[in-house]
Order: structure tokens, then sequence, then C-alpha cells
């Protein structure tokens, strides 16, 4: 009998040919949304999310992946999404992010900055796909917690660390009870105008929640009549501090305690919350990271037809606001005034100008930016009747004493110097970050030293993170991943 021929190989898939150009995102013209605080980037239609979805060119070593600090899988949904499965799509963002929702509108998609196409093009839109799979998918979804383990987690801050840290708990079985001063969660979240994000996508993101055993309670400060060391007398078997950088800093010149000198984020919560924010018409905003951005692109908004301004002490390349959130305030007439040092606010009884220095830019400091230094002689007057200040946040650490032995991030949050964020005193640990998805990050290290920590006590050994909704494989790096990428 004749032997039967040998089966061929099987086909490798053949990678679709790189395509440089994104399908566009609508946004609301710049008229009109320089009238209010309406949402200024649209979503992808499901023709749209799906043309661009096959633009990913699916690289065997994930790169988007290992750029994210909590490696979302990008390469996955992206996938479903080409394969019209939104439904799929979403379970997968889920599965790795309790807060896609929010993160879909104000992530700085570093996973963008690390895409194989924006070698020779755009790079493909992936936060804006996220958005896509939440919201023409099925995405009110519950998170499934494991069965329970008897010790109960306290978290002190309701900002994207501790959501992250209380998700990342509260899957494992852990019981958790998240203290928020404010009267709403989301932290510095919470700051962030409703063009971009809104608190309604907060709270869906903390829907998911519902069948998970955390127990939320705004309007409760920890710190100087509560210590944090108290919730351990209390019965939790461990705290995680995630407390942010809710408090400004101040510029620390003659004049700021004016009427007319605004406090960055006080302003935008107050608008946040719907409260009336008094602003004259000749606005100036000090600082060049994203709350400055946030406040300038809110105080335009505020002020119809006034003039608005920012003043940074260094150039435009090297503000360390979104490049987005940049050309977004550029768009909307904002008047840019770099290389500019505030010296005093001039007033009497109220703000009538801020006198500015020009600065040079001198050698790279220790972290690599290069050192203002100012011109003496070259002081000017910008006439204005409000000075908005935002040059920096840092954390309330009033009852956070010497006996934790926390290290100030050069940011203004604290944390633990100890191993996956722990402090001097056993069971507390802490950690924050420099954009939402950092801080999330940093939670889901402190989350799992928490986890170890508890399951020594408990004479177990730690598991990997289970699936988020009770399916029988627990979390795992997608293939080809191999090392993160941290800039």
């Amino acid at each position: 009998m004749a032997s039967a021929a040998p089966t061929p190989p099987a086909a490798r898939p053949v990678p679709p040919k790189l395509n440089p150009v994104r399908v566009p995102i609508d946004e609301e013209s710049v008229p009109q949304r320089s009238q209010d605080f309406r949402e200024v980037l649209h979503a992808y239609s499901k023709e749209d999310a799906i043309l661009e979805a096959k633009r990913c060119i699916q690289c065997r070593r994930p790169w988007c992946v290992e750029a994210c600090p909590i490696n979302q899988d990008a390469r996955e949904y992206i996938k479903l999404i080409a394969e019209d499965n939104f439904d799929g799509a979403a379970r997968v963002t889920l599965q790795d992010n309790p807060l896609s929702t929010s993160l879909c509108k104000v992530c700085y998609h570093y996973c963008e900055d690390a895409c194989v196409v924006k070698k020779k093009g755009i790079p493909i839109a992936i936060r804006h796909l996220k958005r896509a799979a939440l919201e023409l998918g099925h995405s009110d979804l519950a998170y499934v917690p494991s069965r329970p383990r008897g010790q109960r987690v306290a978290v002190v801050g309701g900002g994207p660390a501790g959501l992250q840290a209380a998700w990342e708990l509260g899957i494992r079985g852990y019981g958790v009870t998240v203290f928020e001063q404010e009267p709403v969660v989301g932290g510095l979240m919470q700051t962030i105008p409703a063009y971009r994000m809104t608190d309604a996508d907060v709270q869906a993101d903390r829907a998911r929640f519902r069948d998970l055993d955390v127990t939320f309670l705004p309007g409760q400060k920890i710190g100087e009549e509560f210590p944090a060391e108290a919730l351990l007398e209390q019965g939790y078997q461990a705290v995680f501090l995630s407390i942010g950088t809710s408090t400004h800093r101040l510029l620390g010149i003659p004049g700021e305690e004016l009427p007319g000198v605004v406090p960055a984020l006080q302003m935008l919560r107050r608008i946040n919350r719907g409260e009336p924010v008094e602003l004259g018409r000749r606005v100036v905003v000090v600082g060049g990271g994203d709350v400055a951005m946030d406040s300038v692109r809110s105080a335009l908004r505020l002020a119809t037809g006034g003039e608005v301004s920012l003043v940074y002490r260094r150039g435009r390349s090297e503000m360390p606001a979104d490049p987005e959130e940049i050309h977004g305030a550029e768009q909307e007439g904002i008047r840019f005034l770099f290389q500019r040092a505030p010296v005093r606010i001039l007033g009497s009884g109220h703000v009538e100008g801020l006198v500015v220095r020009s600065v040079e830019l001198g050698p790279p400091d220790a972290g690599g930016r290069r050192s203002p230094v100012e011109l003496p002689g070259s002081e000017v007057t910008l006439e204005c009747d409000t000075v908005i200040v935002a040059v920096g946040q840092q954390a309330d650490l009033a009852g956070f004493g010497p006996q934790l032995d926390l290290k100030i991030a050069r940011q203004g949050w604290p944390e633990g110097k100890g191993e996956r964020f722990a402090t001097a005193v056993p069971g507390i640990f802490a950690a924050g970050g420099r954009s939402v998805v950092y801080a999330m990050g940093n939670a889901i290290e402190a989350a799992e030293g928490i986890d170890r920590y508890l399951c020594g006590l408990r004479g177990e050994v730690p598991q990997p993170r289970p699936d988020a909704f009770g399916g029988p494989t627990p979390f795992h790096l997608p293939a080809g991943y191999t090392t993160p990428i941290r800039s």
C-alpha cells in the first residue's frame, strides 16, 4: 500500500501591511468647545474602530503592553476589535484594568509611544480603541471575588492608587475599606475638567466593584486626628496609604495673599462640583504641568471673551504637561509666555498685575532638566485681575509621623521605602504615582506586597492575581512579553 502523502505545514498568518495613517478622531470645533465644558474628543464609530484596529500589526513582542505601567493587554483587545468582537475586547480590557472607563479618556497612552507603527507614521490609537471596546461592547460587568480570606485591609485615599489596590485585594478575597476625605472617590481625577472626563466615568468604573467586599467611606480623613496606626488597632490587618498630592504648592512671592490669587486644585474641584467660581477678565496661570493645562483651558471657558495667558519658567519642550493638552490649549488661543519667572503680584486690595522676569536655561540639573537662571533687570508687568497658581502639589502629611519613615517622591506623594512599598511599621504600605496609570501600577506592586504580608500571617503561599471574572486562569503576561519599558 502506498504511504499517505505528508501533511503540508500550516501556513503562518501574514501580518497586515503597516499603514502609517491613523483613522481620524473627531473633535468638537474650537469655537464651540471653548464656550463650555462639552467633551472635546468624540468616540470612534464601530466601523472606524475596526479600521483603526486593523492597522495594528500584532507584534510578536507586545511593546505596547511592556510600556504600560499596569500591563494592559492592548494587543489582545485591539485584535478582538479588528475581528468585530467588541464584547470580547471589553472583557479583556476590564480583566486587567478596573479604571478602564476613566483611562480611556485621560491616560497618557505610554503604549502609543512604544507602538512600532510610530516609526513610520502615527501610532495606533490605542486609548481610543479602549474607549470603543467599552462603549460598543458589553462593559457593564461585575468583578468576582475569590473565597473570603477573613482579613480586612484599610485603604487611605480613594484616588487611582487606592482604587487599584482595593480592586487587587478585593478580587483576592480580602475585605477592604476605602477611606476618602472628599465627598466622592476619585482623588485628583475629580479635578480633571469635564471636557476630558466626568465623574460619571469614575462612577462607571466604581460600579463594577459592586460584588467585591469593598466599602467606600467618603468624608473620612485619616491623619492628624486619627492616625494610620489606629486602623491596625481597630482590627485591620494591613493599611495602604495612597493619600496623593491634594494640597497646592505656593509661589512664595510677595502679593500671593491678595484676593484674586486662586489655587488651581481648589478651582478645578469647585468647577467639577458645579460650585460658582469667580474669575476676572484677564487671567494668568502660572505653571507648566497637567494641572496648569487643565486650569488655563478651564479659565478660558469661564472667562468668555476674556484674555487667558500661561506663564512658565522653561520652554515649551520642557513642559511636563501632556503634549495633547498643550496642543489643545494652543488651538483654543491661550497665550503662552515661556521662560518667564513670577517675581511678585501687584494690587491694592485685589490682584492688578503679575511681575515676571525673563529666564535663561542653564546646564541640566541632576534629573536632566535645564535649570532656569533669572536675568536681573528684565522685569515686566502683566496686567491681570486673576492669578491661578498651578506650580505643583504636595501631600497633606499631618498625622503621618516619622515612625513610618516615608520617602517623599519628587512630585510630592509619600512612599514606603521597603520592599513593595512597605513602610517601617509592619502592615502599613504607601505608594502613589506621577500619573493616573503610574499610580495604579505602583498600587499593584503595593497590593502584591500586602497580599504576601497577609499570606505570611495565615501561613500560606502567595498566588498570582486570580481572574477578575472568576475564570480558572489567573493573571499572566501575554505571549512575547520580555521586559517592562519604564521612561
